[in-house]
């Protein structure tokens, strides 16, 4: 099989961030908190499986997929409460298949688009764009020469898996099966799962890391790497978005180790302290519990500048002044 080396140089700024990102995995393995705080874990695994799909236009609230997920009836499209099904099981496999088989792929597709379409787990036989929103980035390699290409990259990764870093591996990956587009749908959703698996093999923490929460974050930007690493025709871009989105991820576990931020006003640590996790609270309980009777001074010293640090989430994004809002610790 002739081999296929994907296009890409380490820059500075790569070298730079992988060392940053090598030392905060150090310090949050030191740490253990994963170990010993389950509901971190869950809660995590909540937000990986809710931000990959939103990417994708799904429309279920964390609370509703959480719903989903706890076997609670939901309301809501029907297709999109099976792709929370799915992701949940295809998430729940991360460290028992092997990221480097092109046969367990397959069957990953297969869970994570069950029921969703008749050619689930098989290559796509037709043309296929990569799309943000409705402007079409690129056209995908016709689907003759998927079956070469994704024969070609695994026999890369398993090539360069001793001499190529796993953060740097595992970016190349994301944005090569993202270009070939090998299956007619799915194909974001497997590729953010895949990188989430080849650093898992580095550091089994990267399993409750929700790096698909940063991406959601800066899905502007995501697309925007993808489609400027085509014109340029490496992947160098988009290693860097990455290794930006994995950065600002592991700052975000590091708190959640360490259980405070230096940061953050005596206000907003008070509210994070008085939470707890994977629980919903209205503004009108957030305020009992804290003692505090005024509303508007509530929102503007406590609750606002916890949501603009990603502290505290609603549970209806789309619906801010609901008076079903609830409120929930990250």
């Amino acid at each position: 099989m002739e081999k296929n080396h994907p296009p890409f140089s380490l820059t500075n700024n790569m070298i730079l961030l992988t060392g940053q990102i090598a030392e905060k995995v150090g310090k949050i393995s030191s740490y253990k908190t994963f170990e010993t705080k389950p509901y971190l874990r869950r809660n995590n695994r909540i937000r990986s499986i809710h931000s990959s799909l939103a990417i994708e236009a799904n429309s279920l609230s964390v609370d509703e997929v959480q719903g989903v997920i706890n076997g609670k009836s939901v309301m809501g499209p029907e297709r999109e409460i099976q792709e929370v099904k799915n992701a949940y099981k295809a998430y729940d496999l991360l460290g028992k298949f092997d990221p480097y088989s092109l046969k367990d792929l397959q069957k990953i597709h297969g869970i994570m688009t069950y029921l969703l379409l008749q050619d689930s787990g098989v290559f796509r036989t037709h043309n296929e764009g990569v799309f943000k929103g409705e402007t079409c980035i690129f056209m995908a390699p016709p689907p003759q020469f998927v079956p070469q290409l994704m024969q070609q990259l695994f026999a890369w990764m398993k090539e360069s898996r001793q001499s190529i870093h796993p953060l740097i591996l595992s970016s190349v990956f994301h944005y090569e099966f993202v270009f070939i587009h090998p299956f007619s749908d799915g194909n974001g959703r497997i590729a953010r799962l895949w990188q989430t698996a080849l650093l898992s093999l580095w550091n089994p923490l990267f399993q409750y890391i929700p790096i698909e929460s940063r991406i959601q974050e800066f899905q502007d930007d995501y697309y925007d790497a993808i489609a400027a690493c085509h014109v340029a025709g490496n992947s160098n871009r988009f290693i860097e978005f990455m290794l930006d989105m994995i950065n600002l991820s592991l700052d975000r576990a590091i708190e959640q180790s360490t259980g405070k931020n230096a940061l953050l006003t005596p206000q907003v640590q008070k509210l994070i302290d008085a939470m707890e996790y994977n629980v919903p609270y209205t503004i009108h309980q957030l305020m009992e519990l804290l003692g505090i009777a005024s509303r508007s001074s509530f929102r503007k010293t406590y609750l606002v500048p916890a949501l603009d640090k990603k502290l505290v989430f609603m549970t209806m994004p789309d619906k801010p002044t609901s008076k079903n809002q609830t409120y929930i610790k990250y």
